[in-house]
């Protein structure tokens, strides 16, 4: 019985399928089914001003942007587009869709070498198609942390341009409006109701699910896309990336030595396709904090000594490839509330003062087959419904890092990943999670929350005042004594899991430069969560889309002003023959 209670909140999750399945709303075409393809339909060789390498929250915006701006685009998904997958289109399907883990998943699992289990996303959208939903920009202080050139100014446009497409405010309720009044009562002050700014406080979040509940991810910013310029490939897993030697300029600070003028992608029958950069182009990764790394390391940007024993030519003497790898600790409680409860994902937010972590919630509805054998029970053709309902907190940062190395030479293969949680030598992570977790506990020893523990009888005679237990955990419960550092920290050790928020792997200042451009290579750079060094405010999706527009206007803004300059200068003047000879 102790094997089955602790095994129960990964049955939970594997039994999901067979309810939401039932619930998921039939997809509707999208507008970039036009444009968009499979990648076995795009010829040998082609030719486009940019590339792209992942069709995720960054790579989706910026390719709409470039296409919107004129010019001639190739967008390269390794997944499928979203409406293949009835369960992304509405907020019941989060959990099959994160547990399904066949060869052509939405949801790509893999491992730490930790042994936290993971997904990364294989979608045409990416992350935004698959995740809780929740929309939050990011921490003001990460604009100064992370290493970009930022404008400020076109930093809220992008955010506006992505919140006007995609976003919508949550009707919150249940099991959530819970979270809300319990944090307050815990002391998660102010109360800052809707919005999607970084406020210290509470807040109800933005929400990617609309009214009716459908899912509008990042492939969805598609829709604003030229459809003359911009051609979407999917199930199109990119090999490596062509980088041609350049002669180095020694007056550069940083010179470069390698040019990127395309890629070689595989299609779903192995069958491999060239597409090249026209003069002036750009290959722009965007496949994510494994994606990115992996892909660069694959073609040849990494540390020579490293590279010589896969026997890959090095184009870029680069050590921080696939360095500095991040993943925010997740930790946080299970239970089963006495009654019916909704379904819902993340909507509500406790950010408390100082920011040490962040806490949400979310709450299901599942089937429930139990995994006893006996002549006692026997199976009916309805399944029993269970609730399950979850308070997590998100460590910020963090600060303790890992690493990825290739596990092969297929890009189909998922890299090598730790990281290294709670390793930092000043405990900072570990502390913030202690925090954390006492503040769940603060929540669940509010009023707010007294409905969810079983009744057991009442004050009185026939009095109204009912006398509640405590509450029926799925898997852990938080430690008695929540006072003792030493036993809240092995809690945090023991049951430590991801909220997918990992990123790293190319971080600015390291890897790319102030421009998102790959250091030591020309027309290559990298736009997507694998170049930063902190998790943007409570969840990453709004800030890694913002990145996306941001940084495809600032592409089209510099192309703008080289074409300006062009047509001031005047031609040169020819120099004057040389005197004749005497």
């Amino acid at each position: 019985m102790q094997e089955m209670a602790k095994n129960l909140p990964l049955l939970l999750l594997l039994l999901s399928h067979g309810l939401f399945f039932l619930h998921v709303a039939t997809a509707t075409p999208r507008s970039y089914h036009r444009f968009t393809q499979d990648a076995t339909q795009f010829p040998a060789i082609s030719e486009y001003d940019y590339i792209i390498v992942g069709g995720g929250a960054a790579g989706c915006p910026l390719a709409a942007t470039l296409s919107g701006g004129g010019s001639r685009v190739l967008l390269l998904e390794r997944g499928g587009a979203p409406d293949e997958y009835p369960s992304l289109a509405t907020a019941s399907g989060f959990l099959p869709t994160i547990s399904t883990t066949s060869q052509d998943s939405p949801a790509q699992p893999f491992s730490s070498e930790e042994g936290v289990a993971n997904i990364r996303a294989r979608v045409l959208g990416g992350g935004s198609a698959i995740n809780a939903g929740f929309y939050s920009r990011a921490h003001p202080e990460f604009f100064t942390d992370v290493l970009f050139n930022w404008d400020l100014h076109q930093v809220n446009k992008s955010y506006e341009w992505i919140e006007r497409a995609l976003v919508h405010r949550p009707d919150v309720r249940g099991w959530q409006a819970a979270l809300r009044d319990g944090l307050i009562e815990a002391g998660v002050s102010p109360y800052n109701g809707f919005t999607v700014e970084h406020m210290t406080g509470t807040k109800i979040g933005g929400s990617i699910f609309d009214a009716a509940g459908r899912r509008h991810s990042a492939a969805d910013l598609l829709a604003y896309a030229r459809h003359d310029r911009i051609r979407v490939a999917t199930r199109a897993t990119v090999d490596r990336i062509f980088l041609h030697q350049v002669q180095t300029n020694f007056s550069s600070v940083l010179p470069a030595t390698a040019e990127a003028t395309g890629v070689v992608f595989l299609d779903r029958l192995g069958r491999r396709h060239h597409a090249m950069t026209r003069r002036g182009g750009e290959v722009i990764l965007c496949a994510g904090a494994l994606g990115s790394p992996q892909l660069l390391l694959l073609s040849g940007v990494e540390p020579r000594a490293y590279l010589a024993t896969w026997g890959i030519p090095v184009a870029v003497d680069n050590p921080d490839v696939g360095e500095y790898l991040y993943d925010n600790p997740r930790n946080g409680i299970s239970i089963l509330p006495p009654g019916p409860i909704d379904h819902s994902l993340i909507q509500v937010v406790g950010i408390p003062d100082g920011g040490d972590a962040f806490l949400e919630a979310a709450s299901y509805v599942v089937p429930f087959v139990s995994p006893v054998e006996s002549i006692l029970f026997h199976r009916t053709a309805a399944p029993l419904y269970i609730n399950v309902a979850t308070i997590m907190e998100k460590v910020a940062g963090p600060a303790s890092f890992g690493s990825l190395r290739l596990a092969s030479l297929d890009p189909h293969d998922s890299p090598f990943v730790r990281f290294n949680y709670f390793t930092d030598p000043s405990n900072l992570d570990l502390n913030r999670c202690v925090s954390g977790l006492r503040r769940v506990g603060d929540v669940l020893q509010s009023r707010s929350m007294a409905i969810f523990r079983p009744a057991i009888g009442t004050w009185s005679p026939g009095g109204s005042d009912v006398m509640r237990g405590e509450f029926h955990y799925v898997g852990s419960p938080l430690p008695a004594n929540r006072s003792d550092d030493d036993v809240m920290r092995g809690f945090c050790r023991r049951n430590v899991a991801t909220l997918w928020h990992y990123h790293g792997g190319c971080v600015a200042g390291k890897v790319v430069d102030r421009e998102f451009r790959v250091i030591g290579t020309r027309s290559l750079r990298v736009v997507d969560g694998s170049v930063l060094t902190v998790s943007p405010g409570t969840n990453p999706q709004a800030t890694i889309m913002m990145m996306g527009r941001y940084v495809g206007q600032r592409i089209l803004a510099g192309r703008r002003y080289m074409r300006n300059r062009r047509r001031r200068t005047p031609p040169a003047v020819a120099p004057p023959p040389p005197p004749p000879d005497l």
